[in-house]
């Protein structure tokens, strides 16, 4: 299977296929690796190959229990990290859809919505602030403010006008 993980290159893993799971409508397959469990999104997915030699799995699974177990991991693994941000209410969903937990909301004076949430980890936190650009606000910690800020800038400095010949206004796609 080719995946792609965050932040990576596409890479070739070979992987012993257990089922497929479909949770607040995302699609994973659950598998192992080299004898280990491992859960893929199926949209980080972008090619398959069948091998000739048969998976290594059990004769029967649990689908239900094999992704409760490795749910319950994921959210209590890793290095958890607790965010207060401001969210536009239209993008609400997608913020609660990749967050372990939302631990407190109300709404904010101009219509906004304030929210404290748990992610995975400080990558999960600023990949989740990232998505949503300018609907959402990350009010605390300050490493996360400082972070996305500082990959904005990168970004604007990458797209400043060069000093060379620019394109006339009607040559864009």
């Amino acid at each position: 299977m080719l995946g792609l993980a965050v932040g990576q290159t596409p890479k070739w893993r070979t992987v012993d296929p257990i089922g497929l799971v479909t949770v607040r409508e995302q699609g994973y397959l659950l598998a192992t690796r080299s004898g280990a469990d491992r859960t893929y999104r199926l949209s980080r997915i972008l090619a398959a190959e069948e091998l000739a030699e048969p998976a290594q799995r059990p004769d029967r699974v649990d689908l239900d229990r094999a992704w409760q177990e490795r749910s319950t991991r994921f959210r209590t693994g890793g290095d958890q990290v607790t965010v207060l941000l401001r969210v536009n209410p239209a993008r609400r969903e997608d913020l609660v859809g990749t967050a372990l937990a939302v631990l407190a909301e109300e709404a904010d004076a101009d219509g906004w919505l304030r929210l404290e949430v748990t992610f995975q980890d400080s990558r999960h936190a600023e990949w989740a602030l990232w998505q949503l650009a300018t609907n959402a606000e990350a009010l605390s910690p300050q490493w996360l403010r400082t972070s996305l800020r500082n990959r904005a800038a990168a970004i604007a400095t990458r797209y400043e006008p060069s000093a060379g010949p620019t394109l006339p206004e009607d040559s864009g796609p």
